[in-house]
């Protein structure tokens, strides 16, 4: 069985599918390989506009594969095997599109994870989030540094010292997704959120996204003298050099197939 498939749109919109159903599509090494050697690949494609982390069977995904961790109990392995799934988590952010999780049925922790990663998240209304290591013993500590940086610092310390779900309602309160939908209606609410973001300029929001988490990271003086510096790079761009032009004269911007 192939563990990650991959489909394309005519748009460049691209999704990416964690395919162990049996597993509820827990990251085993195999996976995690499989992830970012998708994701190194698509970072290098200039034709991808947006990518969608979704999954097959009845579960988003559960997380480690902890039998295949407890096979092998060493801190040499455990090390590289953390290490290897925290290179891939950040290659979500260092691809220059948008990422949007998917999410339906379960989502646990390093599962959980992998929607705090995403740039965005779209959820079933019937998903269930949670960061649920500590119940077997194992505090989500890799799943907890994207946790704290999507929701609220208590709210995050909260899923992580209890292990208890969250609805996707509540995730969405929280910041952890941002729209949920029926499950009948899950696809559609991607597409319209994948629809938004084709119908700007790709250079645009690589340069956005890019600043986005350079800034999130640092104090506020460096954050706007990056931002600035971004924004006048930007301003010189041609898209957005057409888009302020069109908006002057008040008509639809005509965009090159380039900035698009």
């Amino acid at each position: 069985m192939t563990l990650l498939l991959q489909d394309r749109d005519e748009r460049g919109v691209v999704t990416l599918t964690l395919n162990r159903p049996q597993a509820f599509n827990a990251l085993s090494e195999a996976m995690l390989t499989a992830l970012g050697d998708a994701f190194d690949a698509l970072a290098e494609d200039q034709t991808v506009r947006a990518v969608i982390l979704a999954a097959s069977g009845t579960a988003f995904c559960a997380g480690h594969d902890l039998k295949e961790m407890r096979a092998e109990p060493s801190p040499a392995y455990y090390e590289r095997l953390f290490a290897q799934c925290t290179n891939v988590m950040l290659s979500i952010q260092r691809l220059p599109v948008p990422v949007i999780a998917r999410v339906h049925g379960l989502a646990t922790a390093a599962g959980c994870q992998l929607v705090a990663m995403c740039d965005l998240a779209v959820a079933s209304d019937d998903a269930r989030l949670a960061v649920s290591g500590v119940n077997v013993g194992l505090f989500c500590a890799t799943p907890g540094v994207a946790l704290s940086r999507n929701v609220p610092r208590k709210a995050a310390f909260e899923m992580l010292v209890t292990g208890e779900f969250v609805s996707a309602e509540q995730a969405r309160s929280l910041g952890l997704v941002n729209r949920v939908a029926a499950a009948d209606a899950l696809d559609d609410e991607v597409e319209a959120l994948v629809a938004s973001i084709v119908a700007k300029p790709r250079v645009t929001v690589a340069m956005g996204k890019a600043l986005f988490y350079r800034q999130i990271e640092v104090d506020i003086e460096s954050a706007y003298v990056d931002a600035s510096t971004t924004m006048a790079c930007n301003m010189m761009d041609p898209s957005a050099l057409e888009g302020v032009q069109a908006f002057i004269e008040k008509r639809s911007p005509t965009w090159s197939v380039a900035s698009t």
